[in-house]
């Protein structure tokens, strides 16, 4: 495996929001990119600051034809993890660095059982808006940062999207970090999903009531849980709501909207489950994940 960044090879897994986008800009920024589907698409565009970009990525479907990438990087939801395991055994090889790039906590733990051991993981926290408008075809929101923990892996991260428009910053602190990153998506993803309506409804006064209540009573949880959150969270996670455009979306209400499994267990569940091992109260999201799950069930099939 080379560590010259002309030469380096990316397989990215995943063809949503996320992982249309930064397979876009890794090939922007000059490396030999893989995207890997399940369902074949023709090209790869990007809609982003007012310009389409069209990516000429490689688009691969089966797994048994791929031989390992210098670096991998898993962009499926996080309820889709095990989902990998296929391009996993064939993209991992010795050498072979593998980025995760999902929402919730844990990165590094879900995608252990499915690479060999020894393999460096560098889990990826995601503040980029992006959708998946059709197949191969995203739309960049608003965000261009990937938060990872510091060290020689998040620096080698770094400079595969040197000069790309994608920011990448380190942190000494990344468990607080995921917290954080969690608040951002704990109470606008039930909402906007369970409402079908965009980040705008947050400018109504009850909905703004709300998602701080929510976001409060997992402050407590956070904390048990070895985050530095405090109340100044619940106030920045709210700035970011207003500050974000109102027609832009969460991926919980893109998903809900196309059909597809909803990421409740992995958001609201993660409070829910971290306030029953400290036996701290959780109502409002205990009542939040039991309406997703039902709605999740509900769904007709996708």
């Amino acid at each position: 495996m080379s560590d010259t960044a002309a030469a380096t090879s990316l397989a990215v897994i995943g063809a949503g929001g996320i992982g249309g986008f930064t397979a876009a800009f890794a090939q922007l920024a000059g490396h030999d990119v893989t995207l890997c589907v399940r369902t074949p698409i023709g090209k790869l565009a990007v809609e982003t600051g007012g310009e389409v970009l069209h990516s000429p990525v490689r688009i691969a479907t089966r797994p048994e034809r791929e031989s390992p990438a210098d670096w991998v990087l898993i962009t499926t939801k996080a309820q889709d993890t095990a989902s990998t395991a296929g391009w996993l055994r064939r993209l991992v090889g010795p050498g072979t660095r593998v980025a995760v790039l999902q929402n919730g906590v844990g990165h590094a733990e879900r995608v252990a059982p499915l690479i060999p051991a020894g393999t460096e993981v560098l889990p990826v926290l995601v503040y980029v808006s992006a959708e998946r408008t059709a197949p191969g075809r995203i739309t960049h929101h608003v965000g261009n940062t990937l938060l990872v923990p510091e060290g020689e892996l998040a620096d080698r991260f770094a400079e595969l999207f040197k000069g790309s428009g994608i920011e990448v910053r380190t942190t000494g602190d990344f468990a607080t970090a995921a917290w954080r990153k969690l608040f951002s998506n704990l109470a606008a993803n039930p909402l906007t999903a369970l409402t079908e309506r965009r980040v705008g409804v947050f400018t109504e006064p009850g909905m703004a009531r709300l998602a701080s209540d929510v976001l409060t009573e997992a402050v407590a949880v956070g904390r048990a849980e070895g985050a530095a959150i405090t109340e100044q969270d619940v106030r920045d996670t709210l700035e970011l709501y207003a500050a974000n455009p109102p027609d832009g979306g969460t991926s919980m209400l893109y998903d809900r909207l196309a059909g597809r499994p909803l990421e409740h267990e992995h958001i609201t569940g993660v409070v829910v489950r971290a306030g029953e091992r400290h036996r701290i109260p959780t109502p409002l999201n205990t009542a939040l994940l039991t309406l997703l799950r039902a709605l999740d069930c509900s769904r007709p099939p996708s």
